[in-house]
């Protein structure tokens, strides 16, 4: 049996290639090594799958960092850098990225109203940008498996805040199955398992299970 024909992606109340846009905070070697909310190489990786992911399906990216061109804060750790090489930085002095003119002007460049944030600290960083967006209309997806806080407390009531406020969770894994949704779009199928296998998802054990 045929699969139904694809909805309009671009109206799509899920999330698609192209209604969506992916923000991405400063997540620097300061901010990385002070994350006691999850174990810390995990939280790369998640990252790290997410930029991928976000790349693969030809997102518009917003890149933001803090403190560069000042001297206090390094540039984005090099896992990362790598990923999202050819993508410009926003660097800020804001703790609230929103509160920036050069980063809010760039999501809005975007033209879409659906925003995966990700950020370090959940409690700060990422919070403040995303009640922000959400009084302003958009509507926002944070990556809970990508974003890290400096307890578990502080994460999880960040977290319980932007959703009280109508935020929405995702999973890395679930970002990735959403923007595929359908084994019809065969090009970004490859791209697909591999980000799979990468961050230790489901389909990674199956195909090596299948090899043996």
């Amino acid at each position: 049996m045929a699969s139904e024909p694809l909805r309009d992606p671009a109206k799509d109340h899920l999330l698609t290639p192209q209604n969506s846009a992916f923000i991405v905070i400063d997540y620097q070697p300061v901010q990385v090594n002070s994350i006691a909310s999850m174990d810390r190489q995990l939280l790369v990786n998640n990252i790290v799958g997410a930029a991928k992911a976000a790349m693969a399906y030809s997102l518009p990216i917003v890149h933001s960092t803090v403190n560069v061109k000042s001297g206090l804060n390094k540039p984005p750790i090099s896992h990362l850098r790598k990923v999202l090489e050819g993508i410009p930085t926003i660097d800020r002095t804001t703790i609230n990225s929103w509160e920036d003119v050069e980063f809010v002007q760039a999501v809005k460049a975007t033209g879409r109203k659906k925003l995966i944030m990700t950020a370090l600290w959940t409690e700060a960083c990422l919070t403040f940008p995303a009640l922000d967006a959400l009084k302003e209309g958009y509507e926002v997806y944070v990556v809970a498996d990508a974003v890290g806080g400096t307890s578990v407390a502080a994460h999880e009531m960040a977290l319980r805040r932007i959703e009280q406020a109508g935020g929405k969770m995702i999973s890395v894994g679930q970002l990735f199955c959403e923007l595929q949704r359908d084994w019809k779009r065969t090009e970004t199928v490859p791209a697909f398992i591999s980000l799979f296998i990468e961050t230790g998802g489901t389909m990674g054990i199956q195909l090596s299970y299948d090899s043996d």
